[in-house]
């Protein structure tokens, strides 16, 4: 795909998920790479030792004047390639900005021409998810000055090679920044007791599990052309596709509080994802303990209004959400908020996260004036930060037409739930769970109206996308039949409706009895109804 499309070039390892982006200076890149009189300077080849092959970042490359035609840009990215695992690039610079947004938890290194660099790198230096920035350009002088005013800018390039042992030099420091374990025991993350206690109860077929994710892997973009990945996807298949052989897991958690001290941030880290994995669990005393511990140390080892002690309120603020207590859940979603208004740039989407997290608390505390509010806020950053059709501004609408239909609002709630639809039948596969979930929305307001021939068209499209999307005994199945069967039951000739009613809540009880064993009733008895 070329500078001309609208969306990034995907570069794998020999392909790659990711595009980057590639920095000039107003010439080309071949223009670039012959300053040196010498024309076989950057041909020599990096010979890079697997275990220094980046896998953990992603490789951003933003230039307004790639052209893949060039000999000199594939040399450069078959350099970048024998470095980093995935590449992106991008010809554009909102549409780079927007890829990098919507990537809060990744790490990412950008590579920037110098003719970009002085306007781009102001919008994404405080971007959290960027650790790095690398200018590529035809003249070091010319930036080495600027460059000194942003501390994420590692140095000025004019040469492919260098900038591949920049990166490896950056991705080095950053696993060291995260966790300084001793050089016995590899780095990798794992979840702590938590997560060991869950992977030695899982039922587990090594012989046939290693075999499937042997064939994964082969078959992965990432590694199909890769012949050194590939050599090493067959030995993993070798050796531990024997069963003689036995895994070790190592309990990351136990590491680090043994080797790490009492307040580093690899710690708030590790406590973080214990308490990710108790609210998932719906074990939410647990999660809000692991939570505040992360709070604590966070409280230790970083500034006051660093971006990570603003998740770490969010974190609780959810928690207590989920646990009923609205009161503390809406204080540390607003202390949250304030951390993230300070440290982040105005129209961030971390920013709409808050106001969309606080309105939740209000709606759920049915101050509905004060959750409109919220989302609205929420709303206002998202278009600004987001494409016009991203999946988050559908999420925004959708709230607020919840918002309007539990005050009655039901003309306005249908306008924000009809623009919801309009989004996601764009940006979404036709049979989307969430499709069917907007069709539900719509369904129920024009219900609750009296327009029970547009209500039960919605909620027959919302059960065609159901039966598609969702497996037969799904709860959602439920909740459609049962707005199907009410609103058969509010039709003026009910006689006519009666035979589509009772066929109806017969589905409700064979799905309800599926889930008798939860304790989960998803709709109203048929005789409830009738009375």
């Amino acid at each position: 795909m070329g500078c001309g499309a609208s969306s990034p070039m995907p570069i794998y390892n020999l392909p790659n998920e990711r595009s980057s982006l590639l920095p000039t200076s107003s010439t080309t890149l071949n223009q670039q790479l012959d300053l040196n009189q010498n024309p076989k300077r950057d041909r020599r080849r990096i010979v890079v030792p697997l275990d220094e092959l980046v896998q953990n970042f992603l490789l951003v490359w933003l230039d307004e004047k790639i052209d893949e035609s060039v000999d000199d840009y594939g040399h450069s990215i078959k350099q970048l390639r024998r470095t980093v695992n995935k590449i992106e690039t991008f010809c554009e610079t909102d549409e780079c900005i927007e890829y990098i947004l919507q990537l809060q938890n990744q790490k990412i290194l950008l590579i920037i021409s110098g003719a970009l660099c002085e306007t781009v790198v102001p919008r994404v230096h405080n971007m959290t998810q960027l650790y790095s920035i690398y200018v590529f350009c035809q003249k070091k002088e010319k930036y080495e000055e600027w460059a000194k005013q942003w501390s994420k800018v590692k140095g000025i390039f004019t040469e492919i090679i260098p900038v591949c042992d920049a990166v490896r030099q950056s991705a080095r420091q950053c696993d060291e920044d995260s966790v300084q374990i001793g050089s016995e025991i590899e780095p990798s993350f794992m979840y702590t007791q938590l997560f060991k206690e869950i992977i030695l109860t899982i039922d587990f077929d090594k012989t046939k599990e290693v075999k499937e994710l042997v064939e994964y892997a082969r078959k992965h973009p990432d590694y199909v052309e890769n012949n050194a990945q590939l050599k090493l996807i067959n030995k993993f298949g070798e050796e531990y596709g024997d069963d003689n052989i036995t895994f070790e897991v190592i309990d990351k958690h136990d590491i680090d509080e043994k080797t790490l001290p009492p307040n580093h941030p690899a710690l708030a880290s590790s406590y973080n994802n214990i308490g990710a994995v108790y609210r998932n669990m719906g074990e939410y005393s647990k999660a809000l303990s692991s939570f505040e511990r992360s709070l604590e140390i966070q409280k230790i080892a970083l500034p006051a209004n660093h971006p990570d002690l603003a998740a770490s309120y969010n974190n609780i603020g959810m928690v207590y959400d989920n646990m009923g207590e609205y009161s503390k859940a809406l204080s540390s979603h607003e202390r949250s908020l304030e951390i993230r208004t300070i440290a982040l740039p105005p129209n961030h989407p971390d920013l709409a996260s808050s106001y969309n997290n606080i309105g939740n608390v209000y709606d759920n505390m049915s101050e509905y004036s004060k959750a409109l509010s919220s989302y609205e806020q929420s709303l206002e950053i998202k278009k600004i930060a987001l494409p016009p059709n991203h999946p988050g501004l559908a999420s925004s609408y959708n709230n607020i037409g919840l918002v309007y239909s539990n005050m009655g609002e039901y003309s306005k709630a249908l306008s924000s739930y009809e623009r919801s639809l309009e989004i996601k039948k764009i940006a979404l596969p036709p049979n989307h769970p969430d499709l069917a979930a907007s069709y539900n929305n719509i369904g129920m307001v024009y219900s609750n109206m009296g327009e029970y021939s547009k209500a039960l068209s919605s909620y027959e499209r919302s059960l065609e996308i159901e039966k598609i999307a969702l497996p037969p005994n799904h709860p959602d199945l439920a909740h459609s039949y049962n707005g199907i069967g009410a609103v058969n039951l509010s039709c003026p000739i009910q006689s006519i409706c009666y035979p589509m009613i009772i066929e109806r809540f017969l589905m409700i009880n064979v799905i309800d009895q599926l889930f008798e064993h939860h304790n989960q009733n998803h709709s109203t008895n048929f005789n409830n109804w009738l009375s």
